[in-house]
């Protein structure tokens, strides 16, 4: 039998044994080789009634509990299925769910507690490695037996059963929870659904992954003439959110909450590409469940993830944006549900940290943005995006944003918050004052001067005038602005990425103002940006001489199709977001009709080829998951926007009063903050 390389805990019915797996001598959690469990491990783990929360659902993951070993200053065990707990595979499941009771939280912050921490740095790696970091997430695959505990007792017995508003497709018979309640389990209003509707959410339900009969997640596409599906027959983090969405939107919570859990359990796998391993706390880009043969049973099997962390992909590139997407999606499960519980377990609190850990280890970077290559988000392919793209960065302060609130904050993670506060107010910052570009801005540059070495110099990446592409001043309009695709030393990406734009609406990551003329903009530059399909994923193309060096001559990437200036339909849903946030719901309106007129009659293509998205991507798939969630998710934010706020972040003033300069007492540096745009 293979099992995953943690420890494991059954909870299918209570009886009085524990047994303890040997396998526990090879886990790479305690470094080397440890001792021998004694007694005292197991009398504990009986005894600390205290620290464990559960709750049993038909021996799903549900909580977890804490095992003291006197050798050790302690470590913590999940009751999940984790990854490979041998079953053999049956049908016919029921997808019921059950929520707990959701808990009164406020926003939990430091906002100055980094007074003496690491000169003022934003990195926690000296906080991982200590000793106080301590937590079960190991590598090393599949090759221990997992720590098995049959008796188990719940705490308070507090599991309410969710009450049923999901669309439930039955011919003609078909509704859809349309409540503007603060929870999922309030009153609700029903309505008729449409027939493109009707048939979104049948392929959808078609799209349904199950692991151990359970659902985990959606396929990435379910295109039934596609005889070469490559990586579309599995589940994508980042294509799983609004299929997310839209079941927690429609109170299916079960399917959400079992991807959280499994893709956090595949977060501690032993990641090698060519004899290297990335940092522990990297979520998969995808995986995929798989039927092997159970050990030592004739013609039985069982279910198995496989992920793929990059090792697999073209290119073989990490997906940054991954950890960034779960961490974004785990606030949504407690904002939509109520039920905050799944954010306070231990192993959830500690993937979250190891998440954090990746993206604010301190390295050669002078600048608050993530640095990294191309292809490592939803452009994953080579489109010139290396360095600090503005979607990685929207990503990476929401992710921030998310994690100030769901960090419960005690002696171990308070320099954490302390540095995940310092970083917000700095990428603020640099986003706002150095991204933007509106018709004032670019004036600024073109009459910049050049090779500038001071403190105070203007031109403080010495971009040269000469960039401005001949495009974009006959292009930006007289009023609103955007912010730039990336910024490095002596270069500007003038392209305008819709997905980091959008996100930074929804994020506050720019000011008022600015997201204000980010919509401004789109709607001014409608034929543009949206066209005959929504919504381009960036602009302009690159074509001629500027394709072949950039993307290599990618035969997929050619100019008006796919990453480079193609329509894809699941910005919908992040658009109608952004619009909602900033009261202009008429035109995420217009863009869900336009969508609408086509998008069932193509057969929910994943992408449009053309300037203005007039043909089905040449290489597209078809029934795209995330094209038809996209499409729900817009379609029941539009009908509750009250559950839309509960997505979106206003300003935070106090981040703003917040700049790790002002604590520093050398006087060596200047910080280049003079004001930020409040209007």
């Amino acid at each position: 039998m293979s099992s995953g390389n943690c420890i494991g805990i059954c909870t299918m019915r209570p009886c009085c044994r524990i047994l303890l797996g040997y396998g526990y001598r090879s886990s790479s959690v305690f470094g080397s080789q440890g001792p021998k469990l004694n007694d005292s491990v197991a009398d504990n783990l009986l005894k600390l009634q205290s620290s464990r929360r559960f709750s049993s659902c038909n021996g799903q993951i549900v909580g977890y509990i804490r095992a003291v070993d006197p050798n050790r200053k302690g470590f913590n065990a999940s009751d999940s299925d984790w990854g490979h707990q041998p079953r053999v595979y049956t049908s016919g499941v029921s997808r019921g769910t059950s929520v707990g009771n959701s808990s009164k939280r406020g926003v939990l912050m430091i906002p100055k507690v980094a007074s003496d921490f690491r000169n003022h740095s934003t990195s926690v790696e000296s906080q991982v490695n200590g000793k106080s970091f301590e937590n079960i997430y190991i590598q090393g695959g599949l090759n221990m037996k997992p720590l098995v505990i049959e008796r188990i007792e719940t705490v308070h017995g507090d599991v309410v059963e969710e009450q049923e508003s999901r669309v439930e497709v039955n011919g003609s018979n078909v509704n859809v929870n349309i409540g503007d309640s603060k929870g999922l389990n309030d009153s609700k209003v029903e309505r008729e659904l449409s027939e493109i509707e009707k048939e979104a959410w049948r392929l959808l339900q078609d799209s349904v992954v199950d692991y151990c009969g359970n659902p985990v997640g959606t396929l990435a596409a379910i295109d039934p003439a596609d005889k070469s599906p490559l990586n579309y027959d599995q589940v994508f983090i980042r294509d799983f959110v609004p299929s997310a969405l839209a079941f927690l939107l429609n109170g299916e919570a079960e399917i959400v909450k079992n991807f959280l859990l499994h893709t956090l359990q595949l977060q501690s796998w032993e990641k090698t590409v060519d004899c290297y391993s990335p940092g522990q706390g990297l979520m998969p880009a995808s995986f995929k469940v798989r039927t092997a043969p159970l050990d030592g049973s004739d013609g039985a099997f069982e279910e198995v993830l496989d992920p793929d962390f990059g090792e697999s992909a073209i290119g073989r590139v990490a997906p940054v944006d991954s950890g960034l997407w779960w961490i974004i999606l785990l606030r949504a499960y407690g904002k939509l549900t109520g039920d905050c519980s799944l954010q306070e377990r231990v192993d959830v609190q500690t993937g979250i940290r190891l998440i954090l850990n990746l993206c604010l280890t301190d390295g050669f970077d002078m600048f608050p943005t993530l640095l990294v290559t191309d292809g490592s988000c939803m452009i994953d392919r080579r489109m010139g995006i290396h360095g600090h793209p503005l979607e990685i960065q929207a990503l990476f302060y929401s992710a921030l944003r998310c994690s100030r609130e769901m960090l419960i904050v005690n002696d171990v993670t308070k320099n954490l918050v302390a540095a995940v506060n310092n970083r917000l107010s700095a990428l603020s910052f640099h986003i706002r004052e150095y991204y933007w570009a509106d018709m004032k801005k670019i004036n600024e540059i073109y009459r910049y001067k050049t090779e500038e070495y001071s403190t105070d110099a203007i031109n403080k990446f010495n971009i040269y005038p000469d960039q401005i592409p001949s495009w974009l001043v006959d292009w930006i309009p007289d009023e609103g602005g955007y912010l730039i695709g990336n910024l490095q030393p002596a270069h500007m990406d003038f392209r305008f990425f819709t997905l980091g734009n959008l996100w930074s609406i929804v994020s506050s990551l720019g000011t008022q103002k600015q997201n204000e003329g980010i919509l401004n903009l789109i709607e001014t530059k409608w034929d543009d940006l949206v066209a005959q399909m929504p919504l381009k994923i960036c602009y302009p193309a690159l074509e001629y001489e500027e394709w072949r060096i950039i993307t290599g001559g990618d035969p997929k990437n050619t100019p008006w199709s796919y990453h480079n200036g193609g329509s894809w339909p699941t910005l919908l849903w992040q658009f109608t977001l952004a619009c909602i946030k900033m009261g202009r719901i008429e035109l995420a309106e217009k863009a869900v009709a336009l969508a609408e007129k086509r998008l069932s009659v193509d057969q929910w293509p994943e992408y449009y080829d053309t300037k203005t998205g007039k043909f089905i991507g040449k290489q597209s798939r078809l029934h795209q998951t995330w094209t038809i969630a996209g499409y729900l998710t817009s379609k029941m934010l539009l009908e509750n926007p009250k559950k839309a706020s509960l997505l979106f972040w206003e300003e935070d003033y106090e981040l703003l009063e917040t700049c790790v300069c002002a604590l520093n007492k050398t006087g060596r540096k200047k910080c280049s903050r003079r004001s930020q745009i409040q209007v």
